[in-house]
């Protein structure tokens, strides 16, 4: 099956019937809404706090909608004209802009808290003109996304490379233009759960945070819970403080929000207040 960035540019690919897909077909929607939300995890937000966030490729708005439960506000940016007809027909929250990200992204110095993308940016490794020179265009994307973005914002781009040359290719020029981070896979080892991440940071290198569906997926603070858990009984007893502590191990690694583990965690209560 042929990639879509191989049959036509972004504006053309997306005319009116595709542009319709994203609010018929229900296997694209949730695809659409499951990637969004990891977006979400991976800028790590501060929380109970309304952020203004830069949507790029935003489409039909299906992202721009998960911001909007997360309680944040976004403006959205994307280069197929269908789609955006459709965003305004869906009458999202969220400010639109018609452009293409190639080109940079105009707004002024820090506007932004953060910034996300889902699906986009495998299509500037492509050359749709004999002027479109991929390394160039994404190096205008990353430099002018970066000098939106306030300090210490993130920006995370979910997308499908077609070969390790065009994951080289993206983080290079990210970290050319003056970005940190780089590449997030979750569930590396399947086929159909792959997902590729770009994780990006602004104000100096900083941790990348966990991926899902691997063995070394646990934050920093782990070893200690793992030392304490070698050599003891695979079988835990419910409710026990091992058995608790086991059960917050596996949400983290499923990427849920979970309570830091203290010295009082799992200890029986005594029912006296």
């Amino acid at each position: 099956m042929s990639r879509p960035e191989h049959l036509a540019p972004p504006e053309i690919f997306y005319n009116d019937d595709e542009a319709r897909k994203y609010t018929q077909n229900s296997r694209m929607i949730n695809i659409q809404l499951e990637m969004a939300e990891r977006c979400m995890e991976l800028l790590m937000l501060p929380e109970d706090e309304t952020c203004l966030l830069l949507d790029l490729g935003c489409g039909s708005g299906l992202s721009g909608s998960v911001a909007e439960e997360s309680g944040h506000i976004w403006f959205g940016m994307d280069i197929s004209g269908s789609m955006l007809k459709v965003a305004k027909e869906r009458e999202v929250e969220g400010d639109l802009l018609l452009g293409d990200i190639g080109d940079g992204v105009p707004f002024q110095p820090g506007t932004f808290d953060g910034a996300y993308s889902v699906s986009t940016l495998q299509w500037l490794c492509n050359a749709d003109k004999s002027s479109h020179k991929p390394a160039k265009r994404l190096y205008t994307l990353f430099s002018t996304l970066l000098a939106c973005l306030g300090r210490n914002a993130r920006a995370v781009f979910q997308f499908y490379p077609e070969n390790v040359h065009q994951t080289d290719l993206v983080v290079s020029q990210a970290r050319k233009a003056g970005f940190f981070g780089g590449l997030l896979v979750d569930f590396p080892d399947s086929t159909k759960a792959k997902k590729y991440f770009l994780v990006l940071m602004t104000g100096g290198a900083m941790p990348m945070p966990p991926a899902l569906g691997t063995e070394n997926s646990q934050i920093n603070y782990t070893s200690k819970r793992e030392k304490m858990t070698k050599g003891r009984a695979s079988k835990l007893v419910k409710k026990s403080r091992e058995w608790i502590l086991e059960k917050k191990e596996r949400r983290r690694r499923q990427g849920k929000t979970t309570r830091e583990d203290t010295k009082y965690t799992g200890r029986s209560r005594s029912g006296r207040f």
